[in-house]
């Protein structure tokens, strides 16, 4: 075997060889070591004495990635491709062995979503925002994502039927209601988005925390608290995933704990998170309007390290010219009166609407430049790395092929310096981020991209975000030494692996994609009293008689939709 290639293998086993291991969620912390793999899973040890080998020579070597919240399917996506064929003209092709693929820069094609994460060392991505109403396509499209393992978190906050059973204060109803959204749709999680918000801006309006929503008489806070305690009556892998209220407002940060607050008291069924809080830099803050407007992640930043039922994302700014999308569609509709540029809604049955506009992060302008500081004071700031995750929002604050970049600056104090020099001098003034001296280290990084994710999203116990015996085959090799400290030879490793490895299979050789074996879909089947079921049901097919265009009989996603799928089953806790 030449030095640092790959040998003939025995069917189904590999060998890696003189990598230094980071598997937070199995204490290694840069050890050299080996990790065997037979038929795609980490094993002891292995059999044949003739097996595929790849010599890391001394690199790091990590689990695949752990996207925990990123926008890759579904219709705001492919809206957005449509939207910008702009964005389209100036994206960059993507090499591989099998075909090369010409793709938008903050909006990618399927492909090049699948391709461009593999090349990062990615092999498992959340699509975080699903319409329950637009499911079917929504999994078409992930099947259509090459490598990538996935998951989809269907929206449930600002559905009539959600708002009905918080109103009433019947929680087991409204379980009830939870556990069939997720059968119906092969969904994840509950996610909510500016919970009240988007029923209103029907009318054209907003929900702030305790207002009430338009004809419903029940307040954000209620539902997303109504929420939480259904979420927790079943054993569910994740905790509520909350997009709160107030997005991009300045003085949000008091919203944003508040909505902590809310929850703060509901049991979990689970070891982990009550919730988790979604590109927090969004809602991290200060000030009256833009003119005062501050940073104010110390604040955030010190109720995370304060109290253990909540973690974060930290939906961290990449300069330059991106495409938003969200579910939250007063606030694309403020962002679009604060550009002038186009600008698109979209309503599903009156139950999410998303919006969609450009948008330009430049460090010239003040604003942009707190923005920037406020996701990465984030990490910085919250102490422990297992509350904390690694995000763009992908594309809101910039596209997911940033992450290198934000790495990068999290390791190296100098490169953070020198950016923030060439930035508007309010990062001195109203930022914190020029007197943060701490710089993560590979471990850490680690922790925010894998470990953390994977139990943030209870995936840990299925494989994912660890290479423990009884794993996911899935390894990244980044071609750096666990030595490395120059910033810029950081972000080129961490943009294009030595190899990936997704459940066995080389995906990724020296930065170029060499095979796109199909990804398995992930969802969750919550195991509800049929009694409740049947009484739920009454009311909800009365609903889509008289207030839907769509036959309840054509809402749920049928098994053809999803033709690898991984089910996690969720008991009933009481």
């Amino acid at each position: 075997m030449a030095e640092g290639g790959v040998s003939k293998m025995a069917e189904g086993e590999l060998l890696i060889k003189n990598g230094v291991v980071f598997d937070p969620i199995n204490g290694v912390k840069g050890e050299k070591k080996e990790i065997c793999i037979r038929d795609g899973k980490v094993v002891a040890e292995l059999k044949s004495p003739n097996v595929k080998v790849i010599d890391a020579e001394g690199r790091v070597v990590m689990p695949g990635g752990v996207d925990i919240h990123s926008h890759i399917a579904g219709g705001k996506v492919n809206s957005g491709r449509l939207f910008r064929p702009e964005d389209g003209r100036k994206g960059v092709a993507v090499r591989t062995k099998v075909c090369r693929v010409q793709s938008g820069y903050s909006v990618p094609n399927t492909f090049a979503t699948g391709y461009r994460y593999a090349k990062m060392g990615y092999t498992f991505v959340m699509e975080a925002a699903m319409p329950p109403l637009a499911a079917r396509h929504t999994h078409e499209e992930l099947v259509d994502i090459p490598i990538l393992d996935n998951a989809a978190l269907p929206l449930i906050d600002n559905n009539w039927m959600t708002m009905d059973y918080v109103k009433t204060g019947d929680t087991d109803l409204l379980a009830a209601y939870v556990a069939w959204i997720m059968k119906a749709t092969k969904g994840f999680g509950v996610k909510i988005v500016n919970p009240g918000g988007t029923e209103a801006w029907g009318w054209g309006k907003n929900c702030g925390l305790t207002d009430a929503v338009p004809t419903f008489d029940v307040t954000p806070a209620e539902i997303i608290k109504g929420l939480a305690e259904a979420n927790e009556r079943f054993e569910m892998p994740h905790s509520i995933h909350v997009h709160t209220n107030m997005l991009g407002h300045p003085g949000n940060f008091e919203v944003t704990k508040a909505t902590y607050d809310l929850v703060k008291g509901v049991k979990t069924a689970k070891d982990r998170q009550v919730i988790h809080t979604t590109h927090t830099q969004f809602h991290s803050y200060g000030g009256t309007n833009w003119g005062d407007f501050v940073s104010k992640a110390d604040a955030i930043s010190d109720y995370i390290n304060q109290n253990e039922h909540a973690t974060i994302d930290i939906g961290s700014v990449i300069l330059g010219d991106t495409t938003t999308m969200t579910a939250d569609g007063p606030m694309e509709y403020s962002l679009h009166q604060l550009t002038g540029r186009k600008w698109t809604n979209h309503d599903v049955e009156l139950e999410t609407g998303s919006g969609i506009t450009p948008f330009l992060y430049s460090g010239k302008v003040s604003v942009h430049t707190i923005q920037w500081a406020i996701g990465q004071e984030l990490a910085l700031l919250v102490k422990d790395p297992w509350k904390v995750a690694l995000t763009t929002d992908h594309p809101n604050a910039g596209p997911f092929i940033g992450y290198p970049i934000l790495i990068s600056m999290l390791m190296s104090k100098k490169r953070r310096d020198e950016a923030a020099e060439e930035m508007h001098s309010a990062i001195f003034k109203r930022a914190a981020l020029p007197s943060i001296d701490r710089e993560y280290d590979l471990n850490e990084i680690a922790i925010i991209t894998r470990g953390m994710t994977a139990k943030a999203l209870g995936l840990h116990e299925h494989g994912k975000g660890h290479l423990g015996v009884g794993a996911d085959a899935d390894v990244a090799i980044y071609d750096i030494s666990p030595e490395e400290r120059d910033a810029g030879k950081i972000q080129k490793a961490f943009l294009n692996t030595k190899y990936t490895i997704k459940g066995g299979e080389v995906v990724v050789k020296d930065g170029e994609v060499v095979a796109t074996p199909a990804g398995k879909t992930y969802f969750v089947t919550p195991e509800c009293d049929e009694g409740l079921t049947e009484e739920m049901l009454v009311k909800l097919k009365d609903k889509f008689e008289h207030y839907y265009s769509v036959n309840f009989n054509n809402y749920p996603v049928q098994d053809a939709y999803v033709p690898n799928p991984y089910e996690i089953k969720a008991s009933w806790s009481g």
